[in-house]
């Protein structure tokens, strides 16, 4: 088996590609052992790597995110060891009992009325947003709309990546902004 990496543009992530699918339904995020516990059994051993402070499955890919106390040089071949040996035994990535509805979608409220609005949103970030997000190890979901504002979730390697704010700004909001007047400004929720 072959895994390749590519960077990302958070220092603190890299992306692991296995070759092979990851997770047919998701994303699926995991920001500690506790979350990964009992429901993946592939983040719960990349937990177990020291500096391991993040887990996200894409369809094809595999994200890690480290602590900023530690290099990739030295992080990256447990990463490696912990991806292979995984697909090596055959163990399923997520437990049989999982799947995307089983985690929250971080969908929080909607603005009465503007559920046309709404719609066209989450088909513009489904058709032109995340593609883009998830080729750079990361996902962006909507949170909610009220007065104009958009409130989108970042996850994998856009959440606390420093060129996010760019990307929210310049780009998706702009891109909503020219579809949907009604949209004023987007910004991201923890």
């Amino acid at each position: 088996m072959f895994i390749q990496t590519e960077a990302t543009p958070n220092p603190a992530t890299l992306k692991f590609l296995p070759g092979e699918t990851v997770v047919q339904k998701g994303p699926f995020e995991f920001v500690s052992a506790e979350e990964a516990d009992g429901k993946s059994p592939l983040a719960e051993r990349l937990f177990s790597i020291p500096s391991v402070t993040g887990v996200f499955f894409g369809f094809d890919f595999v994200t890690i995110t480290k602590s900023d106390d530690t290099d990739w040089q030295h992080l990256k071949p447990a990463v490696l060891g912990v991806i292979m040996e995984h697909y090596m035994s055959g163990l399923p990535v997520m437990a049989d009992n999982q799947s995307a509805s089983d985690m929250p979608d971080g969908e929080g409220f909607i603005e009465e009325g503007s559920e046309e609005i709404v719609s066209t949103i989450k088909e513009l970030l489904e058709t032109r947003v995340r593609p883009a997000v998830a080729q750079d190890g990361g996902d962006i979901t909507f949170h909610g709309f009220k007065d104009g504002r958009v409130f989108l979730k970042m996850r994998g390697a856009c959440a606390g990546c420093p060129s996010s704010t760019a990307t929210l700004q310049h780009g998706i909001q702009n891109l909503l902004k020219h579809f949907i007047p009604e949209v004023e400004a987007v910004e991201a929720v923890q």
